[in-house]
């Protein structure tokens, strides 16, 4: 039996004693979730209730030629049906990809494509009436990797984006990236290739639609963003978004899943309005794996110059996404592989170039770490080699070159506390590395890998100048409080968070917090459960609105008590003098003075994140409040002459900047380390071409979960965690993120662990054992001791966009002929022309932007 986790955390030193926040306690919806109390979208039940299935394409591109319901209609029990003649109107998570239709008019693009919906009385009778549509397709060629995207021009899988199949193409330079190579004395060039995986939630994704009134509609959902669902619905139904309601049901898992609305709500929605009565549609497991939106596949080549003491002199990152069928985030995506590179070592100078390109496969989006593990998994790897080439220990490259505190990276993103050093003397200690790294019995090696991510992703979806989260209360006479907040909580116990924000704040017991969340008529707007934005934002929000009511409460009782309203304290249900703990009232008493003075008890705040600094076009990605540090060692065993490979001890440490409740960070802590492994060891979202059809064929390679491996209990090795704490400013009470940080040091941890225990190098996830034992082959051949990808595709990125970086002046805008500028002499942010030598020693103007 394996010994149970051990966890570590280190109090802030000179820090005043909580009540609450920095301890343990219960989740506040634990209770109803173990005795299953919960209700989640498939729980719920209305008077006259039907069920939905989707009819959906069995082939990966074609054109919908006629689709047949005359054997549908005989089934017992049918109701209704749909068809993309329906819903003409598009939509899209992001506003510049509404590419998506609710069922396909025309066109399907990815084996699960949905083109029909039919109603039932029962769900058995919907699903025997699905089976029995047919529908006939003209194939179209089938469009399959990335390599062919940009060689397949025609036909296009869509008729927007840069060209051909080719979504999204970026290139951007800060800094002059090549003076930086010539100063190098160690250029390291290598390609990876991140395989795609898939979130695997417990919960599959469920709606009921209910119809109300005339035109009036409410949607239950499994989703992570209510506003974004309602929006959605709005533009394709056609109706007014204040006739229309979404409310987040508890999720049972979202890993980034549930972030994009979805087709199957939009249709029931559509259809519970047709019928006048609830609509239920539950997806089933295959469905979920077709519906996707989780990580990209991503190719990756990476350029990058050292000192021989390991500095950064420049770095050069190019990526090719494979993002399916549709835009979803993709965008965004494409800007994420390059974005967050800069925020844990100092890169003085940075080029990334990025295209996505459409594939006949389910589309991706986001899935924990949006964006950023596959690059991060190249650049740590990458310094694992610069590390052995230039003899330095894998711990010290990192520890001599981390990005400093409150400063400005090359790309305009601003670094807040960093407490990634503690990180990794923590596991470094903890891991026994200076003892054992590099000194094990061959088969027995250790890996050490670092990562960053945001703390809330800094600009909304739809760019505005309205708050991202808000909060609102509600104190009456009997002395509870209630908490509306458009959050959604989606097993990561953003609930509890809320409760205990508010109850610190107020002195109050979490059992008088009433939580009314995920409502999008009741609650102020929040924006959703992703980026890992909820701690900060929606703590910030609460924490605002908490103390307005302790302001309006102080005031009237320090007049019922004739004492300062500063000597007041709120702690255990009462409001007392802090000189004279006697002279108080209880919680309750005093609410009731304080509505008696000020009336009706009722407070608000809200978060809007400070601005970055970039001011280019695509600045908008990347940005946070702040951002999180981990670091990890990772130790294997593997057999070299199987391939076969174990993990047997994790040790993480993540910069959470003060933990609200340290039982929680514990848990989504070792949850990214499990989803990390999962990454590296075995998960990914295969596809295969059926023998003969090769034009026109692509079906998942194993959409169940008897086929997409994943780790279970027994594969989880002992965790150590390792809990930093540097309380930020801008977080409430000091927090950070910790939903999604800790999963990105993980799978380069392994990959370096492998390496040391046997002395190849495999640059892909995941890592099987044939690679393993292909890369041992190669060496013993006297040839380089490595699995992985050889080359990047010829792609034409375009005219890239210059931006100086911070230290050589500027604001943060692009400069077109910058390049030119620095030959001659440069204008600064004071609009003073300055030699290049003077621009590059002049940090003053970019740390006062």
């Amino acid at each position: 039996m394996k010994p149970p986790s051990e966890a570590v955390a280190a109090k802030p030193q000179g820090e005043r004693d909580f009540r609450l926040i920095g301890t343990p306690f219960r989740r506040v919806d634990a209770r109803a979730k173990v005795t299953g109390q919960t209700r989640y979208a498939d729980d719920l039940s209305f008077p006259r209730m039907v069920h939905m299935r989707l009819v959906r394409s069995t082939v990966p591109h074609a054109r919908i030629r006629q689709i047949d319901f005359s054997r549908a209609e005989k089934v017992p029990g049918f109701l209704g049906k749909l068809t993309g003649e329906a819903l003409p109107e598009t939509f899209g998570i992001l506003p510049v990809s509404q590419d998506e239709h609710a069922l396909c008019p025309d066109v399907v693009r990815f084996v699960g494509d949905p083109v029909a919906a039919v109603v039932a009385v029962t769900e058995d009778q919907a699903i025997e009436a699905a089976l029995a549509v047919e529908v006939e397709y003209e194939p179209l060629t089938t469009v399959a990797s990335i390599e062919e995207a940009l060689s397949t021009p025609e036909p296009r899988i869509h008729d927007y984006g840069v060209e051909g199949n080719l979504h999204k193409v970026v290139s951007m330079e800060f800094g002059d990236v090549e003076p930086g190579f010539e100063e190098a004395e160690v250029i390291l060039e290598d390609t990876f290739l991140y395989e795609g995986n898939t979130h695997l939630p417990m919960e599959q994704h469920s709606s009921v639609a209910v119809p109300e009134d005339e035109g009036r509609l409410t949607l239950y959902s499994s989703t992570q963003t209510p506003h974004y669902c309602h929006r959605a619905l709005a533009k394709v139904l056609g109706l007014p978004a204040s006739r229309i309601r979404v409310v987040g049901t508890p999720n049972g898992g979202g890993f980034g899943g549930k972030s994009d609305p979805f087709n199957h709500e939009i249709v029931a929605a559509r259809m519970a309005l047709d019928l006048g009565r609830p609509v239920k549609v539950t997806l089933t497991r295959e469905e979920v794996f077709y519906c996707h939106r989780g990580r990209h596949p991503v190719l990756m080549a990476l350029r990058t110059g050292f000192t021989k003491d390991g500095a950064i002199t420049a770095q050069h990152l190019k990526t090719a996404l494979d993002g399916g069928a549709y835009g979803s985030y993709g965008v965004a995506s494409t800007y994420y592989t390059g974005a967050l590179q800069t925020v844990t070592y100092d890169l003085p100078r940075y080029r990334f170039d990025g295209v996505r390109c459409f594939t006949n496969k389910p589309p991706c989006g986001p899935k924990r770490g949006h964006g950023t593990p596959q690059p991060r998994f190249g650049f740590e790897i990458q310094l694992d080699k610069a590390a052995h080439q230039l003899g330095i220990d894998p711990a010290d490259i990192r520890l001599k070159h981390l990005a400093a505190p409150h400063t400005i990276t090359a790309n305009w993103l601003k670094v807040e506390t960093i407490g990634l050093r503690q990180c990794i003397e923590k596991v470094v200690e903890g891991s026994g590395w200076r003892e054992r790294y590099g000194k094990l019995p061959r088969g027995r090696g250790l890996g050490l890998a670092c990562g960053s991510y945001l703390c809330g992703a800094g600009l909304p979806i739809y760019w505005n100048h309205m708050p991202q989260s808000g909060v609102m209360l509600k104190l009456d006479r009997s002395g509870g409080v209630a908490v509306f907040c458009g959050e959604s909580e989606i097993g990561q116990g953003s609930d509890s968070v809320l409760a205990a924000i508010v109850a610190e704040v107020l002195g109050v017991d979490l059992l008088d917090i009433r939580l009314c969340v995920a409502d999008t008529d009741l609650t102020p707007v929040d924006l959703g459960s992703y980026s890992s934005r909820v701690t900060l934002m929606m703590g910030n929000a609460a924490l605002q609105a908490a103390q307005r009511a302790r302001d309006l409460i102080a005031s009237a009782v320090s007049k019922k008590l004739e004492i300062p309203a500063s000597r007041l304290v709120f702690a255990e249900n009462r409001v007392f003098d802090a000189a004279d703990p006697e002279q108080g009232v209880t919680f309750q008493e005093a609410s009731i003075i304080a509505e008696a003075l000020h009336g009706t008890l009722a407070t608000t705040g809200s978060y809007i994140p400070p601005r970055s600094p970039g001011r280019y076009r695509g600045a908008g990605v990347g940005p946070s409040p702040t951002y999180s540090y981990s670091a990890s060692v990772v130790e294997v065993e593997v057999d070299p002459d199987t391939g076969l490979y174990e993990v047997h001890h994790v040790w993480m440490a993540h910069d959470i900047g003060r933990s609200i409740n340290p039982a929680l960070v514990m848990g989504q802590v070792e949850g990214g380390v499990y989803m990390g492994l999962g990454e590296v060891l075995m998960e990914e979202q295969a596809f295969r071409r059926l023998p003969k059809r090769l034009s026109d064929s692509l079906v998942h390679k194993m959409p169940s979960l008897l086929e997409y491996k994943s780790p279970t209990f027994h594969d989880m090795p002992p965790v150590t965690t390792y809990l930093v704490e540097d309380p930020d400013a801008l977080g409430p009470f000091g927090a950070k993120e910790v939903g999604q940080g800790p999963l990105l040091p993980i799978m380069p941890a392994v990959a370096n662990a492998i390496f040391d225990a046997v002395g190849v190098r495999v640059d892909q996830t995941p890592i099987h054992p044939h690679m393993i034992l292909e890369a041992l082959a190669a060496q013993a051949n006297e040839e380089e001791g490595r699995y992985g990808p050889t080359a990047f595709p010829e792609v034409d990125f375009g005219e890239t966009l210059l931006v100086p970086t911070p230290e050589q002046g500027g604001d943060g805008r692009a400069i077109n002929s910058w390049k030119e500028q620095l030959r001659s002499g440069m204008r600064s942010s004071t609009g003073t022309m300055t030699t290049r030598d003077e621009a590059l020693s002049n940090k003053k103007g970019a740390l006062t932007t």
